[in-house]
């Protein structure tokens, strides 16, 4: 991997990361937090909807497979939310297929990646989502 520092696009972007494994979610929040942006973290589908609306994260990595309520009904609940919809959502599956990618679209992601995350692959996308959107324009 690349060694990466702080981006100035990434200042005041927020990002929050959802994972059932709390490693998982812990070790990619502090990597994304080395590149600069401010990040949370939530362990399933509901907590993560609950933090959206008072968080407001401009990014959205989400992963597919949890107990309870999957990351394509989470996706799917966002969307369904006119306050909550302008998010980029980010789908993290380990199945990594077409089907795989056309599903996550389908049910509202802009982005698939395979885990395990390449990181130089996660870096190169937030930074040019985040050149696309100013931060405020989101808040």
């Amino acid at each position: 991997m690349t060694r990466k520092t702080g981006l100035d696009s990434a200042a005041g972007q927020r990002v929050l990361i959802v994972d059932d494994n709390e490693d998982a979610a812990e070790t990619l929040a502090d990597l994304v937090k080395l590149w600069g942006y401010e990040v949370r973290t939530a362990s399933d589908g509901l907590a993560a909807l609950r933090l959206m609306g008072e968080y407001h994260p401009r990014i959205v990595l989400l992963d597919i497979s949890m107990p309870h309520m999957d990351g394509y009904e989470v996706a799917e609940s966002i969307r369904k939310s006119p306050e909550l919809a302008p998010v980029t959502l980010i789908a993290l599956s380990g199945y990594g297929q077409d089907q795989d990618c056309q599903r996550s679209l389908e049910a509202g992601f802009d982005h698939h990646l395979t885990k395990p995350v390449d990181a130089d692959a996660l870096y190169s996308l937030l930074a040019s989502l985040c050149l696309t959107v100013p931060p405020t324009a989101l808040a």
